[in-house]
Order: C-alpha cells, then sequence, then structure tokens
C-alpha cells in the first residue's frame, strides 16, 4: 500500500516535468495481492476510486505526502521528491521543511537546503533531525563552527545518546580527519 502511495505521488510530480506515462505497482491490503496497474499518460491510479485517474491538486493528504517526500529523499531521488514535497497544503510543517532542505542540499544546492531548515526550526527549534542535517550542510560548506553549534544543540534537548547526536558527532569527526 505504502509503495503504491509513494508510486502515486511520484507520478503527480513527475507530469509537469516529464509528461510521461505513469505507471503504479499495488501491494495488497486486506484483499490480498493486486497486479500492477497502468494508466494513461496523464493519470495516476486512485486507491480509493480502483481506477486511472486524471490528478489534482490536494489529491493527498500532507502526511502521504511527506511519506513519499521522505521515500524519494532515503532513495536518493532528490528533485523528484522536491516535486512532491511542494505539493503539501501545509508549506510550514517542519516535516516538509525539513526534506525540501535536504534534498537541495543533496542536489547541490547546499544554500537553499540551508534556508529551508533554519524555516523548519524556526517553526520548531527542538526538531532534532533538522539540527543534524542543517549540521551536516555546514559542514558541507566548511563551517566547522556552524556543525558544533548544532552538536551542542542536539545534545542540550536529547543528550549524547540520540541518534542525531552520534549522526552529527560522526560527520564532524570524519570532517575532522579528512
Amino acid at each position: 500500500m505504502r509503495r503504491r502511495l509513494l508510486i502515486q505521488v511520484i507520478a503527480i510530480a513527475a507530469l509537469p516535468l516529464f509528461a510521461a506515462p505513469a505507471f503504479t505497482a499495488g501491494e495488497g491490503g486486506s484483499s490480498g495481492g493486486q497486479t500492477t496497474s497502468q494508466c494513461k499518460t496523464g493519470q495516476v491510479w486512485d486507491k480509493k476510486k480502483k481506477k486511472c485517474v486524471t490528478p489534482q491538486y490536494g489529491m493527498l493528504d500532507d502526511d502521504s505526502i511527506y511519506e513519499a517526500g521522505h521515500d524519494l529523499a532515503m532513495a536518493g531521488r532528490y528533485d523528484e521528491a522536491i516535486s512532491v514535497l511542494t505539493l503539501a497544503a501545509n508549506k510550514q510543517d517542519p516535516r516538509i521543511l525539513n526534506y525540501l532542505g535536504y534534498s537541495h542540499r543533496h542536489s547541490g544546492r547546499v544554500t537553499v537546503g540551508l534556508g529551508y531548515y533554519e524555516e523548519a526550526l524556526r517553526i520548531d527549534p527542538n526538531y532534532t533531525l533538522v539540527r543534524e542535517y542543517l549540521g551536516e550542510a555546514h559542514l558541507q560548506i566548511g563551517d566547522l563552527a556552524g556543525a558544533q553549534q548544532q552538536l551542542m544543540e542536539i545534545e542540550k534537548r536529547t543528550g549524547k545518546g540520540s541518534r542525531e547526536y552520534g549522526m552529527l558527532s560522526e560527520q564532524i569527526d570524519h570532517f575532522l580527519r579528512s
């Protein structure tokens, strides 16, 4: 089900960019396995209607958009993630802002990514995953002091045992060794 949603969101985001056929694969819900569905160009599979439809803005809720954008970003498909995440109705959702920052940063637009991270922290200063990624962005531009500041902020909020602290600490150590 999650895979089908992800593919639906990808198709919605990619339509204006590529104007290519949209394909979706469904995984079985309570009804068991479902075959792969192929829609015409410009259409996506609607799981509620169980047919191909022309996508419209607002078709998916922000939680679904976040999950799909996150999954695309983690798969290294940054431009697709950006396209999906920009469909969110709530442009001030720190989760959405975080992965917009992450995707822009990994696409080489570090300064744009920094802006999204800063906006996410303005809304939720305790969002330590943003702080971890912000620290990594500082390292990308050679700003060790900025990364260390984010590490201290994470430590204040979650301690040294948190995943975010460990990840950023490891990145700082790697930066210092190279």
